[in-house]
């Protein structure tokens, strides 16, 4: 439990005769050995009183309910309200429902983040959230046994007779479960696979660490790798029909690390409109269907701007197109286009771009904008005849303005060339088999029409929204898949002329602000009031709440 004072619960606990005064010194010194923990937790570590007795004292002091919290007491199950990732990141558990109220036991004081996120969660499925508090090595003891229940849906043990059927086992549950990425870590006394699943980590297994060598050995034996090398080295895994595995190793203070991405081959290119972008076709055409110009996708690291850009390729694909693509590496090989990959080669992308320029295209699609050098290219690229698609790292479509001038690139170059800053995020879509309905409820209408308001748009409430529950189509999450929500910024010329003059990002917003261009949420909303997604899975992007 978080307890701000150390001392003053110390001392109060001495003075209504809960533990002695050598009790607490035990206990400080304990500290010592382990800063992590809190007086109250330590206390029952060591077993200095009855727990019951502690736990309420501790509880009446910080003006909460204390309880001992035990498997006999948990009267509903945790999925059905939170899910286990949820549980673990704020330390609660849901234990009992009745008459609109929820009974949560948190390891950590009513002033923490973690209750409120908790308590707005609650408030959304339409339940007032009754606190308690335990100490948080129960609610830790309570939760990995949770996660042993979850990990059993992944049916990953009883088909590891060996090590070899062991990591084939793992690879081929992943891609079963529709896993982008498989973790295989080593720990302190075990190995930890885990699974990412619609941008989720779910641990699916841990490995007896007698194991961990062979395991090492059999992964870097199928991905091509040094056997002996103990260092970062990349592979590739071709053994499994339809999948081009690539395979990231990585020491750890335990042991290497692998990371597997699974990368399906000759996979279908979704339609831009299925992943949930926000326009009309005319509206599509006016953004993305232009010469002597660039467009720029913008999103932090896994969340879908490769997948954008080759659904934008392939809406403008055409015999009579030459389009040529620059990638590191290249995910999904597409017919019709000339694919560069820049890692086989160990070329860069601005090498590689200046000869591809000599190769005249119609298209160009660059990876990334890395550096000044690859940015400088691709903006000459745009303004000598050229369509040049690309993505950058940044927060929102405005900030792609100060990224290019960070990079170095003058604001003539940026204003007469870029075309399209397009910022997207991915969200979890709820799962269609068990999703419950319900209508808004007040807290959320206000945060829905609070939001309208200050944007200038006006979402549909009339309908209702609904829940994420869980079921096994779903592992018990309440969410299948990803949708995405976009902003989308046109370069008017009145935004051409505010980046000449070198207006700052928040000057252009608030002229773009009053065009056409409306802010990610605008569309997360929209895509809650379609019934897509949740307010709590929108929040978890964006934290507008």
């Amino acid at each position: 439990m978080e307890m701000r004072r150390r001392q003053p619960i110390g001392v109060e606990l001495v003075k209504r005769g809960i533990v002695s005064e050598s009790d607490i010194e035990h206990a400080l010194q304990y500290q010592k050995e382990h800063p992590s923990k809190k007086i109250g937790d330590i206390l029952y570590i060591l077993d200095a009183c009855d727990p019951n007795i502690l736990i309420e004292a501790i509880g009446d002091i910080l003006g909460e309910k204390g309880i001992v919290l035990s498997q006999s007491l948990i009267k509903i199950k945790l999925t059905d309200y939170i899910s286990l990732d949820i549980a673990k990141q704020n330390k609660a558990i849901p234990f009992e429902v009745s008459n609109g109220k929820i009974k949560i036991c948190f390891a950590n004081s009513v002033k923490s983040k973690e209750v409120e996120n908790i308590r707005l969660l609650m408030l959304h499925k339409g339940l007032v959230m009754e606190r308690y508090i335990t100490f948080e090595s129960i609610v830790d003891r309570i939760l990995k046994s949770l996660e042993g229940v979850s990990r059993d849906d992944f049916n990953i043990e009883g088909k590891s007779d060996t090590v070899t059927n062991l990591v084939d086992s793992i690879i081929k549950t992943g891609i079963e479960r529709r896993a982008s990425d498989i973790h295989i870590e080593p720990m302190a006394d075990e190995m930890r696979v885990r699974y990412r699943i619609d941008g989720e980590l779910f641990t699916a297994a841990r490995i007896n660490k007698s194991k961990q060598q062979q395991v090492i050995g059999r992964l870097k034996a199928i991905s091509n790798m040094h056997q002996e090398k103990q260092e970062s080295q990349d592979g590739r895994i071709l053994l499994y029909e339809d999948y081009n595995i690539r395979v990231s190793s990585q020491p750890n203070v335990y042991g290497e690390k692998f990371v597997l991405r699974l990368l399906k081959k000759n996979e279908n290119i979704k339609n831009i409109f299925d992943l949930g972008f926000p326009t009309t076709e005319t509206q599509l055409k006016n953004s993305i269907n232009k010469k002597n110009s660039i467009t720029i996708i913008a999103a932090p690291t896994g969340e879908g701007k490769t997948t954008t850009l080759y659904s934008i390729i392939d809406y403008l694909n055409s015999p009579e197109i030459n389009i040529t693509t620059i990638e590191d590496p290249v995910e999904i090989r597409i017919q019709g286009l000339n694919q560069i990959e820049i890692d086989e080669n160990k070329l860069s992308f601005s090498s590689s771009l200046r000869t591809v320029l000599r190769q005249d295209p119609d298209i160009i699609l660059v990876g990334e904008i890395r550096d000044t050098e690859t940015g400088e290219i691709a903006i000459q690229a745009g303004q000598t005849g050229h369509y040049v698609l690309s993505t950058i790292h940044t927060i929102d479509a405005i900030e792609v303005i100060t990224r290019l001038r960070k990079l170095g690139l003058s604001d003539y170059d940026i204003s007469s060339t870029l075309a399209t800053a397009i910022s997207q995020r991915l969200v979890r879509k709820l799962c269609t088999k068990c999703r419950k309905e319900r209508p808004y409820n007040e807290e959320e209408k206000k945060i829905i029409t609070s939001l309208g308001e200050k944007y200038g748009v006006e979402f549909d409430l009339k309908g209702n929204t609904y829940d994420a529950v869980g079921c096994k189509h779903c592992n018990n999450t309440g969410y299948y898949d990803r949708i995405g929500i976009f902003e989308i910024l046109d370069i008017t010329d009145e935004l051409k002329e505010e980046i000449m003059n070198g207006k700052s990002s928040l000057e252009i917003r608030k002229v773009a602000l009053q065009q056409n261009y409306k802010p990610l949420i605008v569309d997360g909303i929209k895509k809650v009031t379609q019934g897509f997604t949740t307010l709590e899975e929108l929040n978890k992007k964006l934290l507008f709440y």
